[in-house]
């Protein structure tokens, strides 16, 4: 184990994460307690085999590399730029709020006040993994919502890299210790070179990036080696992210952010995004299992109230000012309350900067792991906080619900009523499929009602005036809201196996004479697909199969093969 101490912290990590997330999930707790869990018992302060941190901590940073690449990939400039006006004072005032609450709580307990400012800012900034993981699962990325909440992430991101760098300098001036210490003309310098530098990276990625990374993932496409294009997405996501932490100064986060955004110009984003899928889950189940390793369980049991003080300050101080700032930009509550929620835990910048504090002398041991401790509950109870979230805006949806239509549609999701229309056919997925579908039913002169959350999918079947409910299709609200008890027949493209058979289950609960007819990868597919009540199930290959053996000749059949 001693010998290959990589091997040892993957593996370690990645089935006690497995074994602790299936322990979660059968006492229905989110799975990333389970990684916790998993992190706490490799972790330095509970007995037996310690991982090896330091390499957790780069696995998991990796992890977040690959995480904030793929939010870029579906995040462009203009996405971006239509939140600046809220994302950057939204961002800037909430980090003040929570770091004022921070120092305040310093004062309290008679801290030194340059530990109190370190340590309420690392209090103010959100872990990227947890946000983006918590938008992801409902889709909210493509939402105004999302926009806010990534670019919220990009401004506070920004915020501590000059944090990181300043805080050495400002350390010694904060500490008063007389030795050293910069004067205002050094600190300022300090500060524009380090802008200077962010400034410098962006322009470059805007003006070489912007056609370099498209340019270059197109003519590795053209060699047909699916190999080689996975290898040049990962090598473009990791020496972006790599280079611009090392020649400009800013975060792997940022860099690969922008390295996605750029790559999100090509055509083949979309298949960019497939490849890196399954490294960037791993990862991320590393970064959950590196966290739990932090965990000093003896702070709970001695400094009991000031964690609870910490947690609180994370919970309901911070998530209250970014509520409130939301709502002054006019934004809407059901946008302030998710932005809240989004941003009611910390993570991994906020150890990064209390741990730059304790190397400086300027954070003691204890005040760091009061903060892991706050961090690791608040990360652990976020989900369960999403859960009554979206619970709430279910009964606010349902006392003034509307109906999405073409012309009608918006960025937010809503409760829908059902659809007007009457023996319809209803395609699920709006992809090359889905559109071919689409295209055949309308052709037949048959009403058509297509259920798609891409938000390039939605903006065609707007321009086509085609009725659309805006959504996940395998959510009961939005296979409630296609009025399936009325409907014909309902074509499900969804390439995942999972979402199909939830929407084949739903659909024949509430239409038990639907005529279902749904497409599947696998055989394994087929067969759940069948369990749950389709009519139909479409193999592509055997389908492919009997086409190109009929053109053979009469003679030729497949069926005793299939």
């Amino acid at each position: 184990m001693h010998d290959a101490p990589l091997i040892a912290t993957i593996v370690s990590g990645i089935v006690l994460a497995f074994i602790f997330a299936a322990i979660a999930h059968r006492l229905k707790l989110p799975a990333l307690a389970g990684y916790l869990l998993a992190g706490v018992v490799v972790g330095p302060f509970t007995p037996g085999y310690v991982a090896d941190g330091h390499l957790a901590h780069q696995l998991a940073e990796l992890g977040v590399v690959l995480l904030m690449f793929g939010v870029g990939l579906h995040f462009s400039l203009k996405d971006l730029l239509s939140v600046k006006n809220i994302a950057i004072p939204g961002a800037l005032g909430q980090m003040t709020v929570a770091t004022a609450m921070g120092m305040l709580l310093g004062w309290a307990l008679g801290w030194p006040m340059v530990q109190g400012f370190v340590f309420g800012l690392a209090l103010s900034v959100a872990s990227t993994v947890v946000l983006l993981r918590a938008m992801e699962e409902r889709r909210l990325m493509d939402t105004e919502r999302g926009r806010i909440a990534v670019g919220w992430l990009i401004v506070e991101d920004l915020a501590m890299v000059l944090a990181l760098v300043l805080l050495p300098a400002l350390g010694a001036s904060l500490a008063g210790d007389g030795q050293d210490v910069p004067g205002l003309g050094e600190i300022a310098a300090t500060v524009g070179w380090t802008i200077g530098k962010v400034v410098v990276f962006v322009a470059v990625m805007l003006i070489i990036g912007r056609r370099l990374i498209p340019w270059l993932l197109q003519s590795v496409a053209k060699f047909g080696s699916r190999e080689l294009f996975r290898l040049a997405v990962l090598a473009i996501a990791l020496g972006v992210a790599f280079g611009a932490a090392g020649l400009f100064g800013v975060s792997f986060e940022l860099g690969a952010f922008f390295a996605g955004m750029m790559m999100g110009e090509s055509k083949l984003a979309h298949d960019a995004a497939e490849e890196t899928l399954p490294l960037r889950d791993a990862f991320a189940v590393l970064f959950f299992v590196s966290i739990g390793m932090l965990f000093n369980y003896q702070v709970v049991l001695t400094e009991p109230l000031v964690v609870l003080a910490a947690l609180l300050i994370i919970v309901f101080g911070k998530s209250l000012a970014a509520y409130l700032i939301v709502r002054a930009f006019g934004k809407t509550k059901k946008t302030a309350l998710t932005i809240a929620t989004s941003l009611s835990q910390i993570g991994e910048f906020s150890f990064i900067l209390i741990g730059v504090g304790v190397a400086q002398h300027l954070v003691s041991k204890e005040a760091q792991d009061v903060l892991l401790a706050a961090a690791i509950v608040s990360i652990l109870i976020n989900p369960l906080l999403f859960k009554m979230l979206d619970r709430y805006l279910e009964r606010e949806a349902a006392a003034a619900p509307v109906i999405v239509t073409p012309a009608a549609a918006t960025e937010e999701p809503a409760e829908l009523l059902p659809s007007a229309l009457y023996d319809h056919v209803v395609v699920a997925g709006y992809g090359r499929l889905g559109q071919m579908l689409g295209n055949a039913v309308q052709a037949r002169g048959e009403a058509l009602l297509v259920l798609d959350d891409e938000k390039d999918h939605v903006e065609a079947l707007k321009a086509k005036g085609i009725d659309t409910i805006v959504g996940n299709a395998s959510a009961d609200p939005v296979l409630e809201a296609a009025n399936l008890p009325k409907a014909r027949a309902l074509l499900i493209t969804l390439p995942k196996a999972f979402e199909s058979s939830e929407v084949v289950r739903v659909a024949r609960k509430l239409n038990p004479q639907l005529q279902i007819i749904a497409r599947a990868d696998s055989d394994e597919c087929r067969d759940l697909l069948l369990k749950q009540g389709a009519n139909l199930v479409v193999q592509g290959e055997q389908e492919l199969a009997r086409t190109m053996i009929t053109g053979l000749g009469p003679e030729a059949t497949v069926q005793s093969v299939l």
